[in-house]
């Protein structure tokens, strides 16, 4: 989905290249960039944490930069990365859903380049769209593997049960009272329970 993000944007605003970058334990990573030497522009903005996709992921705020060259000294590191891959205008756009910002996406143009209104539009609106789907899917997945965990913990449960031949909620007690007593998890005890024939 990010990789077609990128792709998209690309193409649509004849751009030398994107990327996208995700928060993770705060510092924004690398995801994806098109094409791949656009990559060394993200890993720079990466490493030092510093750049336009860095603020506009802080602030909230689209950040467009029409001459990295009319502010030498505001991004070293990538500017003379920009320099060496002929890119000369950068655009960093924050990737929000309701009040909360995961990543950035950034838009890179060969040379010097006014960013119009429609085109930073354009671009929010795919960013926007990208995110939704990205934290939609994100709970989706979380969803589906706390319903298998869960099954499996019923199934453990009905399991021991049996061969206890005690009901079900005396099986968990001891379960828990065993995995409480061993510092372990739960699941990890119906599993030896289940597999290594584990008694508590």
């Amino acid at each position: 989905m990010l990789g077609a993000l990128a792709s998209r944007v690309t193409g649509v605003l004849g751009l030398a290249g994107s990327g996208v970058t995700l928060a993770t334990d705060g510092a924004l990573r690398l995801v994806t960039a098109v094409p791949d030497d656009i990559a060394e522009l993200e890993r720079c903005q990466e490493e030092f944490q510093r750049g336009p996709c860095v603020t506009a992921y802080l602030s909230g705020r689209v950040v467009a930069v029409p001459d990295l060259r009319a502010e030498p000294g505001r991004w070293l590191e990538l500017g003379a990365a920009a320099e060496a891959h002929g890119v000369g205008a950068v655009a960093g756009i924050p990737m929000r859903l309701n009040e909360d910002t995961f990543g950035a996406l950034n838009l890179y143009a060969a040379g010097p380049r006014e960013w119009p209104e429609e085109d930073l539009a354009a671009a929010v609106v795919l960013a926007d769209i990208a995110t939704s789907y990205l934290i939609n899917a994100s709970k989706y997945h979380q969803q589906q593997a706390l319903n298998e965990q869960l099954q499996q913990a019923l199934e453990a449960r009905i399991v021991i049960a049996q061969a206890r031949s005690i009901d079900v909620e005396q099986a968990f007690q001891r379960i828990r009272e065993h995995a409480r007593s061993h510092n372990a998890r739960v699941r990890e005890v119906a599993e030896a329970i289940v597999h290594v024939g584990l008694r508590v």
